[in-house]
């Protein structure tokens, strides 16, 4: 009965038309729920910008700034993404699969973790300045937490019957790791990436906040100066709108580098 019902599921969901009406839904209700709040009188409508005024706005900022910002916090958040994963997967790594390790490093991994990124600002300053490498490292640490998690999680759930059964073939260590300890992991790497880029943008106001003149972020916080809500929003809509074509972009690579992962489609 479960098949049956899958069977009848999928042609539904591969038709076009049904896939782009699932695609556009979700947005149409949201603008739709947005012009309702604004009528609604709920709140003072001085204090939610029209979604056709943001529009309007958007593109005056883009005759202006905005790609220069949307270019500077991209690259920002590239770097400390690429950092932080770079450091978090050989750690994450140690830590899931070598008991020894994780009991030395699990607490201080933790202990860190749990400290806001915004509440280091004021050392940041102190020892890295107000340049980008202050910024870069507010998102270095963020991703290097998060990506450092994925992994351990990840790695605690690779069964040890695929070594068991690798050493009964004959193979040895360097054989093991390379051939079976790697594609293994690589899923979990991909989805710490993709957590870690996340979590870097929902830290990126919080690193522009260390003197930065360009970047979505500070596009933000010179607008809440001057009480430009159609400018806050154009920034917001550009962090998400960019997060998600990041996201999307790395679920198509990750479909194509484990397809031989069996997931449910």
């Amino acid at each position: 009965m479960v098949h049956g019902t899958f069977a009848l599921l999928k042609p539904q969901a591969r038709n076009p038309a049904v896939r782009i009406a699932l695609l556009a839904a979700p947005w149409l209700a949201l603008v739709a729920l947005w012009y309702a709040v604004r009528a609604s009188g709920l709140i003072n409508p001085s204090l939610v910008p029209a979604p056709h005024a943001v529009l309007r706005k958007f593109f005056e900022l883009a005759q202006d700034r905005l790609a220069l910002d949307i270019w500077m916090s991209t690259r920002r958040v590239f770097v400390g993404v690429f950092l932080g994963v770079l450091v978090a997967v050989p750690v994450g790594f140690a830590i899931g699969w070598y008991r020894n390790v994780r009991t030395f490093l699990d607490p201080l991994i933790n202990f860190f973790r749990a400290l806001p990124p915004i509440a280091l600002i004021p050392l940041v300053i102190v020892y890295f300045g107000i340049g980008e490498a202050a910024k870069t490292a507010i998102l270095f640490y963020a991703s290097f937490f998060a990506g450092v998690i994925v992994m351990v999680e990840g790695i605690g759930q690779i069964s040890p019957i695929y070594v068991k059964v690798s050493r009964t073939l004959g193979a040895n260590d360097a054989e093991i790791f390379a051939k079976v300890i790697v594609p293994l992991t690589v899923p979990h790497i991909l989805t710490a990436v993709r957590v870690a880029l996340g979590v870097a943008w929902a830290t990126l106001v919080a690193s522009e906040l260390i003197a930065a003149q360009q970047g979505l972020g500070a596009l933000i916080q010179n607008a809440s100066s001057f009480f430009q809500l159609d400018i806050i929003y154009v920034g917001i809509i550009c962090i998400g709108l960019i997060a998600l074509a990041m996201d999307l972009a790395l679920r198509a690579a990750t479909r194509r580098l484990v397809a031989w992962q069996d997931r449910i489609s």
